[in-house]
């Protein structure tokens, strides 16, 4: 059965996913290699971890509405 709802917990899920790997490529690049290229103090390279950090949050919450939606959708399918 592929319903709407089954599309729309896929693609949050697709979201998720692009969110923590752009998270961490983007991370690594920023700390290893742009910050110390152009001379960046250690104490604004924190910037790049909150930044960071802010992200995996945001993934976590939405991992979470995920995880709500996928319960739904088996009680759902239960009835």
């Amino acid at each position: 059965m592929n319903t709407e709802q089954d599309k729309a917990i896929a693609q949050k899920g697709r979201h998720i996913g692009l969110v923590i790997a752009g998270t961490m490529v983007l991370w690594v690049v920023m700390t290893l290699f742009v910050g110390p290229a152009i001379g960046l103090a250690g104490r604004y390279a924190l910037l790049f971890d909150f930044a960071a950090l802010a992200a995996f949050v945001y993934a976590v919450i939405n991992i979470i509405q995920l995880w709500r939606m996928r319960q739904a959708s088996e009680q759902d399918r239960q009835r």
